[in-house]
């Protein structure tokens, strides 16, 4: 099988492939533990999952977070987080973890940012204070953090620019990547565990220009690849044409993010065309709205169907509200949580994250298991 060694304790190996699909089983290694993929990283953009603590998140099944380089510097800064002993530290967590680079933000801030060939002047959406943020200072950031995983500067152009504006944001993502890769040479991390960096594959929906996004990275060479620059008011059909194509083309030793994907629906597609890597807001930030996914769909809690309703939010699930008393009866029903959810009672919103990290940290686990089914019983029929 494929192999990627890294220097560092870093690895990736790919364990089982799907013979009618793109789909692959994979055993990521870092010096933080291991991870197998297909995965999928909750979001904890400052520092934490919104109300889940990091026993939570193990029992659920995570076994690698997220959190956001940028939202970091802004508050408490990467100053802070190395003297408080780094990310994993101030996190309470000991798994691994990738920062991004806050380059979406550049997207999804664009009021309060202007771009230049050095980097981005940005505002605090915190307390109005500017920054100048470059390509070597957010390696720099990350270096501070301690975090496993680090994502270079890029620029994500929305998904409906013209293509003079897609190829003016890819090449200045290729320039940043070089410089990036270098910073990452030139430096060490503060708190002396390794460190190992990905590259970033904008280009927009046209396939010339990813094209030679892959190329340029590849020339630079990063431990792993990421697809940026989706979900940003594309086509689904653009995404996926866009996805298998990159993923054709980036090396099968390395790993493939998809950057802020997505729903079930849209992480099964996406498995199917290679894809090893994901993470996404949806499950939590939904299921505090009491938006709860469920193995037929999902579910609204705050409708008043629910309101005296017994049965838990889905027979089965392991999460703490699903979970069974000695009677039988889940420890929180639907109606229960409904409750919580419109009196406002935080527990709500909890319960409803939780259950829904669950279920898709689940998911992942059930791909995994019918990758590696699939792949032992083509083997098996050639013998």
């Amino acid at each position: 099988m494929k192999r990627n060694e890294w220097d560092g304790g870093f690895s990736f190996e790919v364990l089982f492939e799907d013979p009618a699909s793109k789909a692959r089983l994979g055993k990521l290694t870092t010096p933080h533990g291991v991870i197998f993929t297909p995965a999928f990283m909750p979001v904890g953009t400052y520092g934490a999952v919104k109300g889940i603590t990091p026993d939570e998140l193990k029992y659920a099944g995570a076994d690698i977070v997220l959190s956001n380089a940028l939202h970091l510097e802004f508050r408490p800064g990467s100053d802070i987080v190395a003297e408080l002993g780094g990310l994993h530290r101030l996190m309470g967590w000991n798994g691994p973890i990738l920062t991004d680079s806050g380059g979406f933000q550049t997207f999804s801030l664009a009021a309060l940012m202007k771009h230049g060939e050095e980097g981005i002047a940005v505002q605090s959406p915190v307390d109005g204070s500017s920054h100048s943020l470059s390509p070597e200072k957010i390696v720099q950031i990350q270096r501070r953090l301690g975090t496993d995983f680090i994502m270079p500067l890029d620029v994500c152009a929305p998904g409906k620019s013209d293509r003079d504006g897609i190829v003016k944001a890819l090449e200045t993502t290729a320039r940043w990547a070089k410089r990036s890769k270098e910073t990452y040479l030139e430096t060490s991390p503060v708190h002396g565990k390794p460190q190992a960096i990905f590259g970033i594959v904008q280009g927009g929906v046209f396939e010339d220009l990813r094209g030679m996004a892959i190329e340029s990275l590849l020339e630079t060479g990063f431990f792993a690849y990421a697809i940026g620059g989706l979900a940003v008011g594309e086509s689904k059909e653009d995404t996926w044409k866009t996805v298998d194509y990159c993923t054709s083309r980036l090396p099968g030793d390395r790993i493939r993010y998809m950057m802020g994907s997505g729903t079930p629906e849209d992480i099964r597609r996406a498995v199917s065309l290679g894809i090893d890597l994901f993470d996404c807001v949806i499950p939590t930030r939904n299921g505090r709205k009491g938006s709860v996914f469920v193995s037929q769909g999902r579910l609204n809690l705050r409708n008043a169907a629910f309101k005296t309703d017994r049965e838990p939010i889905e027979t089965g699930c392991n999460c703490y509200a699903c979970r069974t008393n000695s009677d039988g009866s889940p420890k929180l029903s639907r109606g229960a949580i409904r409750h919580l959810l419109v009196s406002k009672d935080p527990l709500g919103a909890r319960l409803g994250a939780l259950h829904n990290l669950t279920h898709y940290l689940n998911l992942m686990k059930s791909i995994q298991s019918d990758i590696e089914k699939q792949s032992t019983a083509a083997a098996d029929s050639t013998k």
